[in-house]
């Protein structure tokens, strides 16, 4: 890899940049917390000088602070996709959990996990919490769907969104780029977290 900055002019590259930025500081922060990561650990993982990383962030903060939006961001477009692509509650749950894992286990991962939420600036904070309880919501909300349509049984929306949340949420912290327990991943964790969920007279 480069071991200056790039031009700020050339947008696809800058983006690819800090992404893959973003995806070595995770592996740090996951790994070694807030206080054991240093912006040195996240620029000698990049092969980057310590001047090439300050050209995408300024701080500490900043860097665990994109981190986490950037983290929001894979939840909300798998999100998205399997509301589009999904035919009722449970479909678009399950569905949900797939298209969520791929991309954290996947060429977008790591992301980082939203344990280190006290060390951001007041309004950085917010911002965090507030998406992830969006993110929460939306989950809960297609619980609601499920089982108001009948494909989802009676049971308790916000237990259970946190249940599974906070699975899928943890992850990143056990999973360390395996592509054989990536696959395994992806192809149980889904099935295993919405075993519970599918109502006793349907046929999914």
């Amino acid at each position: 890899m480069e071991s200056n900055a790039l031009p700020r002019g050339d947008d696809s590259r800058f983006t690819l940049q800090r992404d893959r930025m973003l995806a070595a500081a995770a592996h740090c922060f996951n790994q070694k917390g807030y206080s054991g990561t240093s912006l040195k650990d996240v620029a000698r993982r990049l092969n980057l000088t310590d001047a090439a990383l300050y050209y995408y962030v300024k701080s500490k903060e900043e860097l665990v602070y994109q981190c986490y939006l950037r983290a929001a961001d894979v939840g909300r477009e798998a999100m998205q996709r399997a509301v589009e692509d999904g035919a009722d509650g449970l479909d678009k749950i399950r569905r949900y959990l797939r298209y969520h894992v791929e991309l954290m286990v996947g060429d977008r991962g790591p992301v980082a996990i939203m344990s280190e939420i006290p060390a951001l600036k007041p309004r950085h904070r917010e911002h965090v919490l507030d998406l992830s309880r969006r993110h929460s919501a939306a989950f809960e909300a297609l619980l609601e769907e499920g089982i108001g349509d009948g494909s989802i049984r009676a049971l308790d929306v916000r237990m259970t969104g946190n249940a599974i949340m906070g699975s899928i949420n943890w992850i990143p912290k056990w999973h360390h780029g395996d592509p054989d327990v990536a696959a395994q991943i992806v192809a149980e964790f889904p099935l295993i977290l919405s075993a519970g969920l599918a109502a006793p007279d349907s046929r999914r």
